[in-house]
């Protein structure tokens, strides 16, 4: 029986995560959502909430937590979620100030940090491409001297391909510190592996994975966002050895940096030149670029609504129960686009389910039965896009709301 004195607060730095707000509700968790001053107007679900508050964006961890623990006189939460990936730490900082029940900063940092989960999966007997810290100088030279060019310099704490270059020699490299200057500690030197990229996105429960569906890329979301073009994924051939392989580690690592309850969303690649699989990283949290919608499409499973209903039933020391799964296939087209409203409605397919609205994008979401149909249709109309729609941009240095 819920509890009406139940409460969750909520972080959130960019506007998503409606539908974990509205699962909290319908089962008798009161929500407060904590978001920024700009997003005050955002199309959140008001009526699942019992408080919304807004802060200035770009606080300190210290100024967050004192608004915090200003909201919290009136208020007792049983639980501080992040909505999105850039909360993710603030919420652990806060749930260890306040004693609140819920993964540390520690344990944050494998599901955050790059040299973190690298390290982590690394330890746990995983193959990582080569990778080495960006502290030691000598450590720099002889990983350089060890693994051939080219290379790639990744911020730490970045989501999505944000502000990744790519190092074709040594001296190369130096420069790009000598910019970075006291921030280049923020970054890894990682080996660039050439393949194919896959997400697996899952639902972690008692320490365990018990749901997760495998999709795979069109072009590598770096190549997408540094040259521009078309994003695409798509579910992969149940039968298929990637999807036996990829759902096997998957189930073993992404529990295995100690997530006890909740979603991830991990990329894996299998390289060109061996074969094999290799984790790139994970995130505890939705994936973003309409991944959401592509899993439940496929599956029938709304991943933040099972978010909110695993966080509930750990607070209420209930065992939480996956929903039965589908097993169709879905794919999705996703491009910024030149006008404001692009029309798709020339793109008529009998499996089209989903017409994106959302400004200067351009989106769907076709479903079958099929994967070959899948495919061949993200083929079509990635070309299709690309010559109607596609609008180009230099890479953002950060995320922007």
């Amino acid at each position: 029986m819920a509890n009406r004195g139940e409460r969750l607060l909520c972080i959130a730095s960019y506007e998503k995560g409606q539908d974990f707000l509205r699962q909290c509700a319908e089962q008798g968790v009161l929500p407060t959502l904590l978001t920024i001053d700009k997003l005050e107007s955002a199309d959140w679900p008001r009526e699942s909430l019992e408080g919304l508050s807004t802060m200035p964006a770009g606080l300190t961890t210290e100024q967050i937590r004192n608004t915090v623990a200003w909201i919290s006189r009136g208020r007792k939460f049983d639980r501080i979620i992040a909505l999105d990936e850039f909360d993710l730490e603030t919420a652990a900082a806060l749930r260890e100030h306040m004693c609140i029940p819920g993964i540390g900063i520690t344990t944050t940092s494998f599901y955050r940090d790059k040299l973190a989960m690298r390290t982590g999966a690394r330890i746990e007997g995983f193959l990582v491409p080569d990778f080495t810290r960006v502290i030691n100088y000598d450590e720099l030279r002889e990983y350089m001297a060890r693994v051939p060019a080219p290379w790639l310099l990744k911020p730490r704490a970045e989501a999505s391909a944000i502000g990744i270059r790519k190092i074709e020699n040594p001296e190369q490299l130096w420069r790009a510190l000598d910019e970075l200057g006291d921030r280049q500690s923020l970054f890894i030197l990682e080996q660039f592996v050439p393949g194919e990229i896959y997400h697996v996105d899952s639902i972690i429960s008692e320490g365990r994975v018990v749901f997760s569906v495998v999709h795979k890329y069109g072009k590598p979301p770096m190549q997408t966002m540094h040259e521009g073009g078309v994003f695409t994924t798509r579910t992969i051939d149940r039968n298929s050895q990637d999807w036996i392989e990829l759902t096997r580690s998957n189930a073993e690592l992404a529990p295995s940096m100690g997530l006890k309850g909740g979603i991830t969303h991990a990329e894996y690649i299998r390289a060109r030149a061996d074969g094999r699989y290799y984790f790139l990283e994970i995130a505890a949290r939705v994936g973003g670029a309409f991944i959401a919608d592509l899993v439940e499409t496929a599956t029938g499973v709304n991943l933040w609504r099972e978010w909110a209903k695993i966080e509930i039933a750990h607070m209420r020391g209930q065992q939480y129960t996956p929903p039965p799964a589908r097993v169709d296939y879905a794919g999705s087209v996703l491009c910024l686009a030149t006008s404001d409203e692009p029309d798709t409605s020339a793109f008529n397919a009998p499996e089209i389910v989903y017409r994106m609205k959302k400004a200067h994008h351009a989106g769907l979401i076709v479903k079958s039965d099929k994967p070959a149909r899948i495919e061949q249709l993200l083929n079509e109309y990635s070309q299709g896009f690309a010559g109607q729609f596609l609008a180009k941009m230099p890479p953002p240095d950060k995320p922007t709301a």
